[in-house]
């Protein structure tokens, strides 16, 4: 890969992206367990929902540089703009092609669907540049997972299930749950990493409210929740034992949790933020596959 296509790649900050593909491919198959399924929607839905989310990371890339939070000594797998020189209008035009190819998908996804769709679509994509952009930025606050995990992790198993079933059941409502937990956990473990930067620029994220000590204990309930939650749906028989499965992704979401003990320096963060996002990969895999089991067998 050549440097500048290793900058672009770097941009859309690849270890967010399975907040992307994985809540497409959970609803996809809780889709198929009804016998309904339309590969050109999944398709569309996929892309889509990667074009927004990488969007949704060029607008911090972005916002971040605008209001001085991004430096060149600051620390992450960003910094197009402060350590490659890129241009910030660049960065927002890119980030604006990529919505509106999202918004071109959408189209055809509604006209297939369901027109109610736009209106869902377009909270989902207000929330993304309001995450980081607008007056009143949601990653100022500590409501930044609570955000991501509900218009990521969880709304978009529900859009994947819908627009290939025409309706939304109990069961992929239960089955987000876990899904959003994890997604959120993502941004956790980001804004655990810029905790002291973020105090410093005024942002309110938890970390910064409860401590990086508590934070870190936080993300780890959080973790005993999702799994705990997919254990209850096996017991209660509303999907398949073989469900189970995901269950060998823990090792991840404990190496997740434990990177994060002790640490001081962002640097040294990085490998447990890539471990929160390859635990919601992991588990969002093996469920899917577990589930898909548990429906042909």
């Amino acid at each position: 890969m050549s440097k500048s296509w290793r900058i672009w790649w770097e941009l859309i900050r690849p270890h967010t992206l399975t907040a992307g593909f994985v809540p497409v491919l959970l609803g996809t198959v809780l889709a198929l367990m009804e016998g309904k399924s339309n590969w050109l929607l999944f398709t569309a839905m996929m892309v889509a929902s990667l074009l927004i989310q990488s969007a949704t990371n060029l607008f911090n890339e972005y916002y971040d540089y605008k209001r001085g939070l991004d430096t060149e000594e600051s620390v992450g797998i960003g910094g197009g703009i402060v350590r490659h020189g890129m241009s910030p209008r660049l960065i927002m035009s890119l980030a604006l092609i990529m919505y509106g190819i999202s918004i071109l998908l959408g189209i055809y996804i509604c006209a297939s669907s369901s027109w109610w769709l736009a209106v869902v679509g377009s909270v989902c994509m207000l929330m993304g540049y309001l995450y980081t952009g607008g007056p009143y930025p949601i990653s100022y606050t500590p409501l930044g997972e609570l955000f991501s995990g509900l218009f990521m992790g969880f709304g978009i198993i529900l859009i994947a299930f819908f627009i290939q079933t025409g309706y939304v059941s109990t069961l992929p409502i239960l089955v987000a749950i876990p899904s959003g937990i994890l997604v959120g956990l993502i941004n956790l473990g980001n804004n655990i990493r810029d905790h002291d930067g973020d105090k410093v620029n005024g942002r309110k994220t938890i970390p910064v409210v409860l401590g990086p000590p508590n934070a870190i204990k936080f993300m780890g309930v959080m973790f005993a929740v999702a799994y705990l939650w997919l254990v209850g749906l096996v017991i209660a028989q509303m999907i398949t034992p073989y469900a189970l499965l995901a269950l060998f992704s823990i090792p991840k979401a404990v190496e997740a949790t434990k990177g994060f003990v002790g640490k001081s320096e962002p640097i040294t963060m990085m490998p447990a933020m890539k471990s929160t996002g390859q635990t919601n990969t992991l588990f969002g895999f093996i469920l899917a596959f577990g589930l898909l089991l548990g429906h042909l067998f």
